[in-house]
């Protein structure tokens, strides 16, 4: 069997390697082709190299084509999975820190609130080039399996203008059904869950065990448990609010949502400070920035390590290779996907992503009805909705007045701002991002001119945040390096990891 996957955005360190391990776990699929493209030929580099030699100490003798000229990587591919991260750490600070003068204290802003849109303004500028490579010069109907945050956003634009078969892909529903058991005090293959919602906002409207429905159990379970009623705090409080637990981690869902994050003084009550994705200020970022550090110092080290081994045992739970093995050898797989919505959740609009359980088989991807979900949980989604349409009508149209509306209309943001101050924050935004929204050309000129001529709101400047930790160096990384090798791991790409998964 074979056929070409390409890996757009591949210096992404451990997952892109993640991915691929996956992938060729399948004994059907050790004589693929397989190309690797990034706009840095150093990570690039770095990252063939390492699964290079994977494949090789695996016994495999796949070469894996490396190339920065994305149209030559993606010639003939069936498959394309994108894990990019457009503008890189430099735009994710502005992302942080813009918004930080402003009260706007997000843990990773890469999903919703000013930094989730604003990286959707980017992201969606770039994905319509990937898409209008794709459509020349990739198989025809190739199907594209996006990684890449915000993930309903740019879903969103690639299904509606992009012209290419696009499935969105995340791991969070693993990592809450892994919490659930571990609350029930059960094994996760004993429990059988059904999520429905929208990419980092999906609820868990189905919890079960041998039968028996244990949602109405979860509550007491989440308060009763020693780690996550100190760390899920924001989740829990969902829970006992809304009657349904949510996928996304605890930093996460508190950027999404208009009541835990909106007063300085009480950000604290609601997060914990033991790991980056329970709520700290900035704190993607900051793993995102170490791990990129240690990477680059540590490479040779990663060279010597033992290689990842290309078994079932071994593969992960990332829903990539397993739809392509369904597709290819027809053995059904069954997870949870976002895509168009058309139907599948009643109670939500037709035309967002949505996130949904699916099955896989030789015939294609098929999205069951799901029904309506309840109406607090139907709710807080279509306020996120709401926010995603705009942005991506933005992005793709280069309205500015429209995303400012986005912003407006976002739950945190306009918790916190006023108008004038969403206002002069988009200014700062397309301004600090102009390299990479060409988009938006008139309106950064307009924007600078604001901002240059002196009659500006007073902002916070230099401010931090509630809970923001400082970034350690490649010396003080070195002390541990086991946990600096894990930080590197989970810091690859515009993704977050359940705390639980660590």
């Amino acid at each position: 069997m074979s056929f070409k996957v390409t890996f757009i955005g591949a210096g992404s360190i451990g997952f892109t390697r993640g991915l691929l391990r996956d992938l060729l776990a399948v004994p059907e699929f050790q004589h693929i082709d397989v190309a690797f493209t990034d706009i840095n030929p150093h990570n690039l580099d770095m990252v063939t190299q390492l699964c290079q030699r994977d494949i090789t100490e695996n016994g495999l003798h796949i070469k894996i084509h490396s190339t920065p000229d994305r149209r030559e990587a993606l010639k003939d591919a069936r498959y394309v999975f994108v894990v990019v991260r457009i503008g890189g750490l430099e735009a994710f600070q502005h992302d942080v820190d813009i918004p930080l003068k402003y009260g706007v204290d997000q843990c990773v802003g890469d999903t919703l609130c000013a930094g989730g849109i604003m990286y959707g303004q980017r992201g969606i500028a770039e994905m319509m080039n990937i898409c209008k490579d794709i459509r020349e010069v990739a198989e025809p109907n190739a199907l594209l399996l996006n990684y890449a945050n915000p993930m309903a956003m740019l879903t969103w634009a690639c299904n509606k203008y992009g012209g290419v078969r696009t499935i969105g892909l995340c791991h969070g529903v693993q990592g809450g059904h892994w919490q659930i058991a571990q609350a029930l005090g059960l094994e996760k293959k004993e429990v059988d869950i059904i999520c429905a919602g929208i990419n980092h906002q999906t609820w868990y409207v189905q919890v079960r065990h041998k039968g028996e429905d244990m949602t109405g159990k979860l509550l007491e379970a989440f308060e009763n448990h020693p780690e996550f009623s100190k760390t899920e705090k924001v989740r829990i409080d969902m829970l006992r609010r809304f009657g349904y637990y949510s996928t996304e981690s605890n930093g996460h869902l508190s950027e999404y949502v208009p009541w835990y994050r909106k007063r300085a003084d009480e950000i604290k009550d609601w997060i914990d400070l033991g790991t980056w994705i329970n709520g700290e200020t900035g704190g993607y970022l900051r793993v995102c920035t170490e791990g990129r550090n240690w990477f680059e110092t540590d490479f040779p080290n990663w060279m010597k390590e033992a290689p990842l081994v290309y078994s079932a045992e071994n593969r992960g739970e990332e829903h990539g290779s397993y739809i392509i093995e369904g597709l290819e050898t027809g053995r059904v797989y069954r997870g949870h996907f976002n895509v168009v919505n058309n139907g599948v959740i009643a109670n939500l609009p037709d035309d967002a992503i949505i996130e949904a359980p699916g099955y896989v088989d030789r015939n294609g991807i098929s999205m069951p009805h799901v029904g309506d979900l309840p109406l607090g949980c139907a709710a807080v989604c279509t306020a996120s909705i709401s926010v995603q349409r705009m942005a991506v009508e933005a992005a793709i149209h280069g309205d500015d007045k429209l995303l400012r509306q986005a912003f407006m209309m976002d739950p945190l943001v306009g918790a916190v701002c006023n108008p004038k101050e969403i206002w002069q924050m988009v200014d700062e935004m397309l301004v600090a991002g102009e390299k990479w929204l060409p988009q938006y050309g008139p309106a950064i000129e307009e924007a600078k001119a604001r901002l240059a001529s002196g009659k500006l709101v007073p902002t916070r400047e230099g401010y931090k945040g509630a809970a923001r930790l400082k970034t350690k160096t490649v010396e003080e990384m070195m002390e541990d390096r086991e946990a600096a090798n894990r930080n590197a791991g989970e810091s690859d790409k515009a993704k977050e990891r359940p705390a639980a998964a660590h």
